[in-house]
């Protein structure tokens, strides 16, 4: 469940935060009416997302009166006047994105590349709104997370893996339990060494995926949430003291 404050509804992420920065540049910086046709989008666009699903939400979750809202919020932490109910998010975005508007433009792209990826998935996983997020944020982190839960996937690379005797934690060389039968393979799960904001936009192969196990993926997904930007694997071991062990 997301986190909620004020009148029950989820806090702004960066995200929706970064959305409502680039309406306030279209709109030319000036304040909105909450009929504004772009204001009424946004919200509806905003009260559709898929990382919303199941949040705790009333009839003013997102509304357009919220948006103009928002728009004013940000033009305050631009200006220093009028409303002053800003929030650390805004400040955040605004000293990002303020004066980067091409990086702006381009971070809404992704994030509307994420929205839609998560719209067209066959096999959504149900990610813990409590789970870690990665620095590029909710929508992004869950298209990631679903992708890596694919169960095709999975089972193809570790088809592969087998075929050329190379199946093992790529983390902490850990492999399978023979003794397990069946069972030994449940411990393993995907890994995408390609950074998040590469992995939405490209379909997934399997040569951008390692076998990691379930502690190890954990691990890495920790310290790359810890540390703000991309890990590769031997860089996440050598940052969690891990080591691979030696084959034989």
């Amino acid at each position: 469940m997301a986190v909620t404050k004020g009148h029950g509804n989820p806090n702004w992420t960066r995200e929706e935060t970064a959305l409502a920065l680039e309406l306030y540049f279209s709109l030319g910086k000036k304040m909105p009416s909450s009929n504004d046709n772009e204001v009424i989008e946004l919200s509806n666009y905003l009260r559709g997302m898929e990382v919303h699903k199941d949040a705790e939400k009333n009839s003013s979750f997102r509304n357009a009166d919220g948006i103009a809202f928002k728009v004013g919020n940000l033009r305050a932490v631009e200006t220093g006047k009028g409303l002053q109910n800003t929030s650390k998010i805004d400040k955040h975005v605004w000293d990002e994105f303020g004066d980067n508007e091409t990086g702006l433009k381009e971070f809404c792209d992704l994030i509307r590349l994420g929205v839609k990826a998560l719209e067209s998935e066959f096999e959504l996983e149900n990610i813990d709104e409590d789970d870690l997020e990665f620095e590029e944020g909710k929508v992004l982190t869950k298209v990631h997370k679903t992708r890596e839960r694919n169960r095709s996937l999975r089972k193809k690379l570790i088809k592969k893996l087998q075929k050329n005797n190379i199946c093992h934690c790529e983390m902490c060389g850990v492999e399978p339990n023979s003794s397990l039968g069946d069972f030994s393979l449940r411990m393993f799960e995907c890994h995408h060494i390609i950074p998040v904001s590469e992995s939405v936009r490209l379909k997934t192969k399997l040569s951008e995926l390692s076998l990691l196990c379930a502690n190890c993926h954990r691990l890495i997904h920790a310290a790359i949430s810890q540390e703000k930007r991309w890990l590769q694997i031997n860089e996440a071991a050598k940052l969690l003291s891990l080591s691979k062990s030696p084959k034989k």
